[in-house]
């Protein structure tokens, strides 16, 4: 039997064709809020378990001693509970015995696995800083759906997963085995020592054990770290429309926005081809540039530019004010100036005064104007 199979199944594609381009800030940012990061979890759990173990190897002595009186204490209670009920100990009783026991058990053992948490916890701090978020814990019905469910078992990242838990399996049977080999004589050993001593010689082979352990987990933790950055921004490539589409949510449409200007400059022609008529005089380039300018003293401390254009709407104005028998008078310089340093409503900058009030001069000189 043939089974038909498309490679196209597991490619790594979005809308718009395949991720080839790095992720934008903003996804990134939206990514994090989503709970998306680049991390480890055998950089924890590795550091973790070593911090567990120093500990135990410097704190082993002191809390076998505490197990050890927990025990005596319990055992010594036994016979005067018989005694006092006649042999027949109530069952809530020895419960309670039982309780007391593991209560005081679980004390003795907190420093060691609350530091064990602790070192865990800062190396997951350390890997992706503070910022937690509760929307990973939500329910989504996309997770229950089968499809992406097998996608994600015939996934590359499920065979690397997988390499991976192999290699761990291994490293730590190839470790534990080069340790052990020779400390089999050990156990021989033990039925001549005291439980005491049995106790503390098979903790410390243990926790030596652990320590290597550990140690080795931590470089398949580092290795681990460096895959998983690898993979995160692989994982969040995008395809050039994503970009487009983020891009035009943040912007807004190229298009749009473009033609919104273009109504918004239309508009400003439009107020300022009216405001023309008031001009006292256009002046020009003569060809390229034309600027038209008013002076009331009464309303402004200085002239004022009522409008101003290039080329096509040059010649509008020109004409506008040919309609409006408003003075046009050529200065090339003066006309290049105004235009590119004076905004159309603004004030004429005072080192240009004396230019203006020459041209304002002459032009009040042909109307009559004092």
């Amino acid at each position: 039997m043939i089974l038909r199979y498309n490679l196209q199944f597991f490619a790594k594609e979005g809308p718009g064709g395949e991720k080839t381009e790095p992720a934008t800030d903003k996804k990134l940012r939206d990514a994090r809020k989503e709970g998306q990061v680049a991390k480890s979890k055998e950089v924890g759990n590795a550091f973790g378990l070593l911090a567990l173990f120093l500990v135990l190897k410097m704190y082993v002595g002191s809390m076998g001693n505490s197990f050890m009186e927990v025990f005596y204490g319990i055992y010594h209670q036994i016979p005067s509970f018989i005694k006092t009920y006649n042999g027949e100990v109530p069952v809530t009783s020895i419960r309670a015995i039982f309780n007391n026991m593991i209560l005081e058990m679980i004390i003795i053992m907190a420093p060691v696995l609350i530091i064990g948490v602790l070192v865990a916890f800062i190396c997951d701090i350390a890997q992706v800083k503070w910022r937690p978020t509760g929307k990973p814990l939500q329910p989504k019905l996309s997770k229950l759906n089968p499809l992406k469910g097998f996608k994600k078992i015939a996934s590359k990242e499920s065979l690397m997963e997988l390499l991976k838990s192999i290699l761990k399996v291994g490293i730590v049977v190839y470790v534990a085995y080069s340790y052990l080999k020779d400390k089999y004589n050990y156990i021989f050993l033990l039925y001549d020592m005291s439980l005491q001593q049995a106790i503390l010689l098979i903790g410390e082979l243990v926790i030596d054990l652990g320590i290597r352990v550990s140690i080795v987990y931590i470089l398949i933790g580092a290795l681990d770290f460096f895959y998983q950055k690898i993979k995160f921004k692989e994982d969040m490539k995008m395809t050039k429309q994503e970009i487009k589409d983020e891009y035009k949510d943040q912007e807004g449409d190229p298009q749009i926005k473009g033609k919104q200007k273009q109504r918004m400059r239309e508009a400003s022609q439009r107020r300022m081809m009216q405001q023309l008529p008031q001009a006292d005089v256009v002046i020009t380039n003569p060809t390229h540039y034309a600027v038209a300018v008013k002076y009331d003293a009464e309303k402004y401390e200085a002239p004022i530019v009522l409008a101003k254009g290039e080329n096509y709407l040059a010649q509008k104005i020109k004409e506008a004010a040919k309609e409006n028998q408003i003075e046009v008078v050529e200065n090339k310089p003066l006309a290049r100036m105004l235009y590119a340093n004076v905004e159309v409503g603004e004030l004429i900058p005072p080192e240009l005064y004396q230019a203006v009030a020459e041209v304002l001069a002459f032009v009040y000189s042909l109307k009559g104007k004092t």
